[in-house]
């Protein structure tokens, strides 16, 4: 027997394959695994296969879920406030996990399942004589693509781990002979990039609309330079911190020289990506609705400019679900289109708008997901200076609120309402689109256009503020204190005006897919790696027929970075000349821009900023006021309920110990005890 049969049928714990329950759908195909050669022999049964192998991106799910892969929620900026004994995600703020306490220890198993499952496939596809050439091709880049992105996910959170031979292993050895130590960083680094170079190749460019979200040319380029960023950055690119993690022989798995050439390698792969041209920011048309950026910034077209584009459109459409069909969005690269709803496990788009969604008086959501202030200071004024240096025309203020009057002239973004207890806090005017785009306040309007109207005729909640002064609308009471966002912040973002639950009855929910790479995080990679070199760099394209040259260039820079500022209605940086000082800006952008997409967690780990940034205490307003002394709900407040805690251990995940107990050449990350 072959033996990657015989691979298929060892279940060896230490590579997580315990925890893998069924290749297939099709059941007679289990009956008995010496007939995998059959499975391969059928289209039906062996595009499954690769299905099963595409399911495993459900480990993937980092900005729906709160339980096995909450990252989302374990930063500073984003809380989820529900069922707050139960879920794991709140237990990721102060380490309160371990080797035998783990939050998500099938993550672990999972991937290594998947990476098993799409290395049979990879072994297995040119058996099908119902498929042609091209098609197997195709199909096997596709399992050469989630192989490598597998790998990739599992040293995101862990580091180092063993890389398994693609052959299998022997089931004659013994335990003993199958236990593998961890490959080195630079190690694992290389093959994913590798086996992203050598998907890239086989991969189609576009997918149709029956295979939208599979692996495409342009998904594995941007994989591959999304792991050399990484690779470069400081946790991983000369961090003496992490010397101690070492293999049997005492060689650090991490290497402790710093190599500016990583940063390079990273430019030139995000500059690949940019270069296939096909790709860009999404964008809606200017219309008699815009809330038009100051004259100087939209003195010229977009991408040189933001004339002629809605900002505020342009980044809420980006992600309501407004765009029908994902043909039409040339800025989602690689994404989850997976529905799959539930009480706290698969949770999607849809679950966590729900949980934004406000409760009580005609709403019938769940208020639990709450927005750092810290996250709210972040966000700039609406021509793009600081709220600590704003100017005369697009003021500051936190005392007071804003009157109809004020609505009209230059709180353009606020609710105009009139009575007394909507009035939106002076603090919310004059913000940046994307803060209006992601940010739900007292006064912020949540449409619902989709709900009943009552038997007077009424809708209710169309069109209505939301209020989470204690006792208001949506605000804490004493019979639900949960359904509130515990900082008096609530999250706005991936809501679309469509969404509606209501309490009589009415739910419509706008279909969503979850970003997983887009084109603006290559933008901001590409000038980020640009920034740290000092010297030119050359490198043969992923498919060695040409050469890409990268060096400090500012104008590349101002090319990538400013596209995103001025899609944002925002005017470009100003300090390109200062690596130092555009590194500053560079971070406060992917705080902004990526915010709620679970990219800060390992952002704040990658740049080792989290023993600073994810410090307490976390601060936002007090719920416990009501409207009658609405200017105390906004008096700073500590957040008692959420205690944060940093420990340099948790730079990296202790891998579970059954595992390390399996696999007695584990070795375990620091900090950690085995």
């Amino acid at each position: 027997m072959k033996k990657y049969i015989l691979y298929i049928l060892v279940g060896i714990a230490s590579w997580g394959l315990a925890s893998c329950n069924g290749f297939l759908d099709v059941d007679q195909y289990f009956n008995d695994l010496y007939q995998l050669d059959s499975v391969f022999t059928k289209r039906s049964t062996t595009e499954q296969w690769l299905w099963k192998v595409y399911s495993r991106l459900d480990a993937n799910r980092e900005i729906c879920n709160k339980m096995s892969s909450g990252f989302n929620f374990a930063s500073d900026d984003l809380f989820y406030g529900d069922r707050t004994a139960t879920v794991p995600c709140q237990s990721y703020q102060n380490c309160e996990y371990s080797p035998s306490k783990m939050l998500n220890e099938d993550r672990w198993g999972n991937l290594y399942c998947g990476i098993r499952e799409a290395s049979t496939f990879i072994s297995n596809v040119d058996q099908c004589t119902e498929l042609t050439n091209d098609q197997i091709e195709d199909y096997k880049a596709q399992a050469r693509f989630l192989r490598a992105y597998f790998y990739w996910m599992l040293i995101k959170q862990w580091g180092p781990v063993p890389l398994l031979p693609d052959e299998g292993l022997d089931i004659n050895l013994s335990y003993e002979e199958l236990s593998t130590p961890r490959n080195t960083y630079d190690e694992c680094v290389d093959y994913i990039v590798a086996e992203f170079e050598e998907a890239a190749i086989h991969l189609e460019q576009e997918r149709s609309t029956a295979y939208l979200g599979m692996a495409t040319k342009g998904a594995a380029l941007a994989a591959r330079a999304k792991v050399l960023l990484y690779a470069a950055s400081p946790l991983y690119n000369g961090n003496h911190d992490l010397f101690e993690l070492k293999d049997e022989a005492g060689n650090p798995l991490i290497n402790q020289n710093y190599d500016e050439r990583k940063w390079a390698r990273a430019a030139a792969a995000a500059e690949e990506v940019i270069n296939t041209g096909w790709y860009e920011l999404y964008t809606v048309p200017v219309s008699e609705e815009t809330v038009l950026p100051p004259a100087e910034v939209r003195s010229r077209e977009f991408p040189y400019g933001c004339g002629g584009i809605d900002p505020y459109e342009s980044y809420r459409q980006l992600f309501n679900g407004a765009i029908r069909d994902m043909k039409d969005n040339r800025e989602f690269i690689f994404y989850r289109q997976f529905n799959n709803a539930g009480a706290t496990g698969g949770e999607d788009l849809i679950d966590l708008v729900k949980h934004s969604y406000p409760h009580n008086s005609g709403w019938d959501g769940w208020n639990t997901n709450a927005v750092s202030l810290k996250q709210v200071d972040a966000y700039y004024m609406f021509d793009g200076r600081d709220k600590d240096n704003a100017s005369e025309g697009y003021p500051y203020h936190e005392d007071g609120f804003i009157t109809a009057d004020d609505a009209d002239s230059v709180y353009k973004f606020v609710n105009r309402a009139s009575e007394e207890k909507y009035q939106v806090s002076r603090r919310f005017g004059n913000r940046e689109p994307r803060f209006y785009a992601s940010i739900s306040f007292n006064g912020c309007v949540w449409e619902s256009e989709n709900a009943y109207k009552n038997q007077n005729g009424t809708v209710d909640i169309q069109n209505k503020p939301c209020n989470y002064y204690r006792g208001g609308e949506n605000g804490k009471t004493s019979s639900e204190p949960e359904f509130c966002p515990f900082t008096g912040i609530g999250l706005f973002k991936y809501y679309h005006p469509d969404d509606t639950w209501q309490t009589s009855g009415a739910v419509y929910q706008t279909y969503k897919v979850e970003p997983t790479i887009r084109y603006a995080d290559v933008l901001l990679w590409y000038a980020e790696a640009l920034n740290e070199l000092t010297q030119e760099y050359s490198f043969p394209t992923y498919d060695g027929r040409g050469t890409v040259t990268v060096s400090r260039n500012v104008e590349k820079m101002r090319s990538a970075f400013s596209q995103v500022r001025f899609r944002a209605g925002l005017p470009d940086a100003d300090n390109y000349d200062d690596a130092a000082q555009f590194r500053v800006t560079l971070k406060r952008e992917r705080q902004i821009e990526l915010f709620a997409e679970s990219a800060r967690y390992f952002d704040l780990r990658r740049w080792k900023d989290a023993p600073t940034e994810e410090v307490g205490p976390i601060k936002g307003f007090n719920i416990n006021i009501t409207s009658s002394k609405r200017e105390d709900f906004y008096k700073e407040t500590v957040i008692s309920r959420v205690q944060k805690r940093w420990m340099d251990k948790m730079y990296l995940w202790p891998i579970p110990k059954n595992e390390t107990d399996r696999n007695v050449k584990l070795q375990q990350n620091p900090g950690w005890e085995r």
